[in-house]
């Protein structure tokens, strides 16, 4: 016979362990609230981008090359694809980037289709002066895109200045991205 102060730890453990298990999950909420977290370490920041050749989108795109990386302007390559919901979200803050002097924005769609792809360029405006398409993530893995959307900042050598992981919205464009792109230029 088991005795009753044994039962209730058999019966309290699990649930101090589930309560426990809440607050690591709410801390590590509560701890990314500002957008400069997302800015990600990687081993391609400072260093020159990804040297890889991939097809454009569809017939009515241009591809991107790594000499139009390292071409003398300041590139913002922006990784998304059409299942992406926080894509949809950064599409107004994509046309305001593509309308600046100085800088070219590309595309990188990723893990989807040409046809799902063109769909949602249809539904939301097409800002990429070029798009490429990287259907099986191999590029991705190159570039160390762990999600989508993900935005680079690429100076006028080719050299990756700020690697961004989530969409740009709110404070994310004008105090993240905006900064690195002047950067980049000083740096081109």
């Amino acid at each position: 016979m088991r005795s009753p102060l044994l039962m209730r730890w058999f019966h309290v453990l699990p649930a101090l362990f589930f309560v426990g298990l809440l607050a690591v999950f709410a801390m590590s909420l509560v701890g990314s609230e500002s957008p400069a977290s997302n800015t990600l370490p990687l081993a391609q920041v400072d260093q020159p981008a990804p040297r890889l050749v991939l097809p454009a989108l569809d017939a009515k795109a241009h591809a991107f090359s790594p000499d139009d990386l390292a071409a003398g302007h300041v590139t913002v390559m922006n990784v998304w694809a059409s299942w992406c919901v926080p894509c949809r979200a950064e599409a107004p803050s994509l046309a305001a980037l593509s309308a600046l002097n100085g800088v070219v924005l590309y595309g990188l769609v990723y893990k989807d289709t040409p046809l799902k792809a063109r769909g949602f360029l249809d539904q939301t405006g097409d800002p990429y002066r070029r798009i490429d398409i990287d259907t099986d993530g191999r590029a991705g893995i190159a570039w160390g895109v762990h999600g989508v959307p993900e935005t680079f900042v690429i100076d006028g050598k080719g050299i990756v200045r700020l690697r961004y992981a989530g969409p740009l919205v709110g404070s994310a464009l004008t105090e993240i991205v905006m900064p690195a792109i002047e950067r980049a230029r000083q740096d081109s």
